[in-house]
């Protein structure tokens, strides 16, 4: 049940934004095999004057940068979470086209207990069986 929180600089049209939270959804559930209806998601919008960023590691980024926040179980492996950075970078530039070198990913992964998902209860914590 990851949770993502994408920053972009503002003025892209719906049809961009839709297809940015399409890629990512689709590419948790390839990879991570998120079952249906785990979408939960949302995109910030920023004027350039409050989205800073720079060519760190020689990369040469543009005003489309996107700053995408994974926070997931602490379940995952290396493995997992290289494959998943690879499929959003393909699946993102495919639609809406976004060069792979725009596409910043970070990874938060917590332990189960630490989530609750509605209902003030703890879903997933210790004895609880639930998937993520």
């Amino acid at each position: 049940m990851p949770i993502l929180q994408i920053s972009m600089q503002t003025g892209k049209p719906v049809a961009y934004r839709q297809a940015i939270l399409d890629g990512l959804y689709r590419s948790l559930q390839e990879v991570l095999e998120v079952p249906g209806g785990d979408e939960f998601m949302t995109i910030t919008e920023h004027d350039p004057a409050n989205f800073r960023f720079g060519n760190a590691f020689g990369i040469e980024r543009s005003d489309d940068l996107l700053y995408i926040a994974i926070t997931l179980f602490d379940t995952r492996t290396v493995d997992h979470k290289a494959a998943l950075f690879r499929r959003i970078a393909e699946l993102l530039f495919e639609n809406p086209g976004i060069r792979p070198e725009d596409v910043f990913i970070n990874i938060y992964d917590t332990p189960k207990e630490n989530w609750s998902v509605g209902n003030g209860e703890m879903q997933f914590g210790p004895g609880k069986s639930a998937h993520g």
